[in-house]
């Protein structure tokens, strides 16, 4: 199985950026799609993003869509998540996961493995 941590999150100011990372160890990143997750106090966890196994593929929420980039480095072993224009309803507990699949799927229950997650908060 696959280890994940994630890394990044912080305090920001509305319309600043942040790039999350998320390192994989245990098994190779190239074997999974991985997607970005996020959820805030008193909501349920709901889909950012997600990258094929090649990373050909992404999908986004289209809450996020043209403000985040998702990319891959399988040689890293390293997925992130490049967070700009950001906006205070942005502020949740952002978590990447792994799916066996081999698409970018925004779907929670194919993601096999998660991180513990970190921590963005946005302020107005």
């Amino acid at each position: 199985q696959v280890q994940l941590v994630e890394s990044g999150g912080g305090l920001v100011q509305a319309g600043g950026s942040l790039r999350l990372s998320c390192a994989a160890s245990g098994r190779t990143l190239s074997r999974y799609a991985m997607g970005w997750f996020r959820q805030a106090p008193g909501k349920e966890r709901e889909t950012v993003a997600a990258i094929s196994r090649s990373g050909s593929s992404t999908m986004y929420a289209d809450s996020v869509k043209g403000r985040f980039t998702i990319s891959r480095d399988n040689a890293k072993n390293t997925v992130y998540l490049q967070m700009n224009s950001l906006k205070p309803e942005d502020t949740a507990v952002y978590y990447c996961a792994a799916s066996s699949r081999v698409g970018a799927s925004g779907v929670i229950r194919e993601y096999d493995y998660w991180g513990q997650g970190t921590q963005v908060t946005v302020s107005s």
